[in-house]
């Protein structure tokens, strides 16, 4: 194998006659194009070039070889150019369904940096708990949780597994403690789940653990579940990756082993789409970054969450 450069080399010094000419063309120093020349020749066990006070000139090895470089210069630029193409035809609408705290966390950061890129792409977020139908076409892409995903033709690729826990408010923490056991749940307030809300596995966990525990108000929506927690209402299940960069928000209990995947998904006639398909390719590894500081920035807060709990308690402990 070779470097695409170095035939570059190969021919701007073939059409050129020198290196130094060649360097000028490929606006790079003559070292650079000499060593190109070199690491071809060592690469094909072939001289290439017969060099002399006049300049370099092809070997009859060389000359044989010009016309496949050629060729694959056409094919370079054949492709480059196909490539743009593309993108200038890059344009249009990738309608996008997900509740709104993966919008908030996966996306919405994510969306200045695709519309640089793709400038021609508009992204319509359809935001809601409830699950739309891509498949009749009431969306491009979803973006949603499931453990396991039905037989259908939808393609599907994971976004990440998303950890959850059991979060209370500051407040909540100050003025009640908090479990610090599994068994402790049940002398605590619970922030119960409504509709879309009472499937949910973290849920599920949470109140299959507390079957005696208080509930004092339900929510069917996940954004609204953070706002009731930290309002002090009770102990909540919320995705960690959102909850932990809260000040706000104090993680009492991880929930462990309940893996909880979150898919791409879109139709089958979609995914080769232009546009969605450079909307998906962006987003994956684009989120994967997001993630990483996201959690480091959640281990940061909660540590300091912590410190500012134990201290209040310990003002507030009797003398």
């Amino acid at each position: 194998m070779f470097d695409w450069n170095d035939l570059k080399a190969l021919l701007a010094v073939a059409r050129g006659g020198s290196t130094l000419a060649a360097a000028k063309t490929l606006r790079v120093n003559q070292t650079t194009v000499a060593r190109r020349i070199e690491s071809l020749e060592a690469d094909l066990g072939l001289k290439l070039f017969e060099r002399g006070q006049g300049g370099s000139r092809l070997t009859e090895t060389g000359l044989a070889l010009i016309a496949e470089a050629e060729a694959v210069e056409r094919a370079s630029q054949g492709f480059t150019h196909q490539a743009q193409a593309l993108a200038r035809g890059m344009a249009g609408v990738v309608r996008v369904t997900v509740n709104e705290v993966l919008a908030n966390i996966a996306l919405v950061p994510a969306l200045s940096e695709f519309r640089r890129l793709y400038p021609g792409v508009t992204v319509d977020l359809l935001i809601g708990d409830a699950f739309l139908d891509i498949q009749k076409g009431e969306a491009d892409v979803a973006i949603r949780g499931a453990s396991v995903l039905p037989d259908s033709d939808l393609v599907s690729r994971k976004l990440a597994d998303f950890e959850w826990g059991i979060y209370c408010s500051r407040d909540y923490a100050v003025r009640r403690g908090w479990p610090r056991v599994l068994a402790e749940l049940n002398d605590h307030v619970l922030i119960g789940g409504e509709g879309g809300l009472v499937p949910l596995p973290a849920m599920q966990w949470m109140m299959a653990k507390a079957p005696a525990a208080e509930v004092h108000c339900r929510s069917n929506s996940l954004t609204n579940l953070m706002v009731a927690a930290k309002a002090g209402l009770g102990l909540a299940p919320l995705p960690r990756l959102v909850a932990d960069i809260d000040p706000d928000l104090f993680c009492c209990l991880p929930i462990d082993d309940l893996p909880s995947p979150v898919w791409v998904l879109t139709r089958a006639d979609m995914r080769d789409v232009p546009r969605v398909r450079a909307f998906i390719d962006f987003l994956m590894p684009h989120f994967a970054t997001d993630r990483r500081a996201l959690i480091e920035r959640g281990l940061q807060t909660q540590a300091a969450v912590a410190g500012a709990i134990a201290a209040a308690r310990q003002e507030e402990a009797p003398a």
